[in-house]
């Protein structure tokens, strides 16, 4: 599970980039490129890592743990908030972190009430519903292609989570993953906006964000479970999955990220990234034994192609 607002803003800076590209040809996959690759990969896996851990540990300790850890690593960065409007840049950051804590919270409560497969397909939703929130909160209004986008992948979701008959009905899982894909969206212009007031380096607002989930999520712990927390597991398996999401998932793929957006096309970046909801699926299937119907497939392969059409370059769209 990546940062939201990191896949997203890439997806809408590809747009701005493409436009002025004219939509020319790509050279093949260089060693950056296939970094990406990587992280797409990586973030994959996050859905069945976070699975197997909120199989051991409540969803709000396993929160309170997991971004706890990452800001105790982040703390160094913290020093960019030495400058003389941080009072008011600490407050945005800070009212981020607030909707990242309610995003998070639903996709790993949803994660672990659906599989990870279907996580992985419905999450990226947030790539169609970006363009409606653009709409709604930066009144940017999308193309048409990119409502037919929406609709697509809707109608993908709709076909995922109904992949086992209706008598099954709609998992509490699936729900609450369409609930962070769209908080997704809302968070990819909450963040625009609040970066072009402000101008915080980047690793800087990671690490507030990472501080005020720990308070929230530690905060919401007391209040639902009171002191009396379950133990720390002991098992190898809870914690090279708390090792994956936090060094991997987190600082890793921040690092690339953050090489390739001055090294390569945002196209290129938001179309590798594209690509996660399938690694996660397959892993899903072929490590957790998760078992799609076809269904399942068709309606997850909608929502990966709907979310590379809105990322295609903009001259190709227009086509």
């Amino acid at each position: 599970m990546p940062l939201p607002g990191t896949r997203s803003i890439d997806t809408l800076d590809a747009r701005d980039e493409s436009a002025k590209s004219g939509g020319r040809s790509w050279p093949l996959l260089g060693p950056l490129e296939w970094l990406l690759l990587l992280v797409a990969v990586i973030w994959g896996g996050s859905y069945s890592a976070a699975k197997l851990a909120t199989g051991q540990m409540p969803v709000l300790q396993f929160l309170t743990l997991r971004f706890g850890l990452t800001f105790l690593i982040l703390l160094p960065a913290l020093r960019g908030l030495a400058v003389p409007s941080w009072p008011a840049a600490l407050w945005g950051a800070s009212m981020l972190g607030i909707n990242l804590l309610a995003i998070f919270a639903c996709e790993t409560f949803g994660v672990s009430l659906t599989t990870a497969s279907n996580a992985a397909f419905l999450i990226s939703l947030c790539v169609a519903f970006t363009p409606l929130c653009e709409w709604w909160l930066l009144q940017a209004r999308p193309s048409g292609a990119v409502l037919a986008a929406a609709g697509l992948s809707l109608l993908g979701a709709g076909l995922l989570a109904f992949q086992h008959g209706a008598h099954h009905g709609l998992a509490w899982g699936d729900g609450l993953m369409v609930l962070a894909a769209f908080l997704r969206g809302v968070m990819v212009c909450l963040t625009r906006r609040h970066g072009q007031r402000h101008g915080l380096p980047a690793l800087t607002v990671t690490a507030v964000l990472m501080g005020v989930m720990t308070l929230g999520s530690a905060g919401l712990m007391l209040a639902v479970h009171g002191t009396a927390w379950p133990p720390l597991p002991r098992s190898a398996s809870f914690w090279s999955a708390m090792a994956f999401l936090v060094l991997l998932c987190t600082l890793f793929a921040f690092f690339v990220q953050n090489l390739a957006a001055s090294r390569t096309s945002p196209s290129r970046v938001a179309l590798l990234m594209g690509s996660e909801p399938l690694w996660g699926a397959l892993i899903a299937v072929l490590w957790m034994g998760e078992r799609m119907a076809v269904q399942g497939w068709i309606g997850g392969l909608l929502i990966v192609a709907s979310a590379g059409w809105v990322a295609r370059p903009a001259g190709r769209n227009a086509a």
